[in-house]
């Protein structure tokens, strides 16, 4: 029997998780804090993890652990590095929420080009002011820029399309092939000249030390009057303090799924912000997005465990290492 350690789920129940451990023969350990996790790493064989940070302490510690999964696309919770250098096995689940992410930004995009909020708020308040939802934007013919061309970027440049948008790209696959690019994508161009051009600009990259803080000051001047900046990626792609002062001013305005830092302080000043509409992390979740979610985390680590792998590995090289952690017999 191995011992697999959650660190935490941002949804009601490990339910699935924990059938599908104990079929297996394995028990689960659910993580309540950051310290409960250091002290339970001890005893994992396998660490599955949704938004708790897995540090090089935690990994340490865990002198037993086969590998660490990841409910989710981005690892940038886990210190993937210091997984390999002790042969831990990372893995992760794909585009498992590719819909989902997708149709959250396109709900945001309208509701905010729409004024959708300002007019069901002049509603709950009593009133009935149709004034509220002004001036609200004709979608037809305005430039929607896709930063990132993977399958959530592609499948929001289809949506963007369907609904009259134009729809620029910047990407570097499509860049050095853009007779790749499909049909609703109108332009491949330069990063730089997509924050010119686009009236909502759609941030659609991993977060890694060449993505933080991809949207700061600079890219922020960059952008036009008006313009209708989106993440439902990771919060660390903008540079949140350098948006302050263009929502504050009013120049441009911010739909966000993902936020730096998160969860945000009660008295954070984008909680009351007007030009921007924010979502606590939720783009990714459906009833079927969470049990495609479950059910594919834990067949990564049960694989592991029985002495396969995943697959969806974050860390391939791990497997020729000769630190590479085997199933104890």
């Amino acid at each position: 029997m191995a011992t697999i350690v959650i660190t935490d789920i941002a949804w009601p129940s490990a339910a699935i998780e924990t059938e599908l451990a104990h079929a297996a023969g394995h028990e689960i350990l659910l993580a309540e804090s950051d310290e409960h996790l250091l002290t339970l790493a001890p005893q994992a064989d396998a660490i599955l993890t949704c938004f708790r940070r897995v540090t090089a302490p935690v990994l340490d510690a865990a002198e037993r652990c086969l590998t660490v999964a990841r409910y989710g696309v981005g690892v940038d919770n886990i210190d993937v590095d210091c997984a390999t250098d002790l042969g831990i096995l990372v893995s992760n689940v794909p585009e498992f929420c590719t819909e989902e992410v997708a149709d959250h930004a396109l709900a945001l995009a309208l509701a905010t080009l729409r004024n959708l909020i300002p007019a069901t708020d002049a509603i709950r308040s009593g009133g009935w002011t149709p004034e509220a939802a002004h001036p609200s934007r004709r979608l037809r013919g305005l430039v929607f820029g896709v930063v990132g061309f993977g399958s959530t970027g592609r499948a929001v440049a289809e949506r963007a399309a369907a609904f009259g948008f134009e729809v620029v790209v910047s990407s570097r696959a499509l860049a050095a092939d853009p007779s790749a690019a499909p049909p609703s994508v109108t332009r491949v161009v330069e990063r730089d000249e997509l924050f010119g051009l686009a009236d909502v600009v759609s941030l659609h990259v991993p977060l890694n030390a060449e993505t933080r803080y991809l949207v700061s000051a600079r890219e922020l001047g960059m952008m036009k009057d008006g313009t209708l900046l989106i993440n439902v990626g990771r919060g660390g792609l903008v540079d949140t303090e350098a948006l302050r002062p263009e929502l504050d001013r009013g120049r441009l305005r911010a739909a966000l799924d993902v936020i730096d830092p998160e969860p945000l302080p009660a008295d954070h000043w984008l909680r009351s912000s007007p030009a921007a509409l924010i979502t606590p992390h939720v783009a990714f979740a459906s009833d079927g997005s969470l049990i495609e979610l479950a059910t594919k985390a834990m067949s990564n680590v049960l694989a592991v465990l029985a002495g396969g792998c995943p697959p969806s590995i974050v860390n391939p090289d791990v497997l020729t290492s000769h630190v590479l952690r085997s199933i104890p017999q």
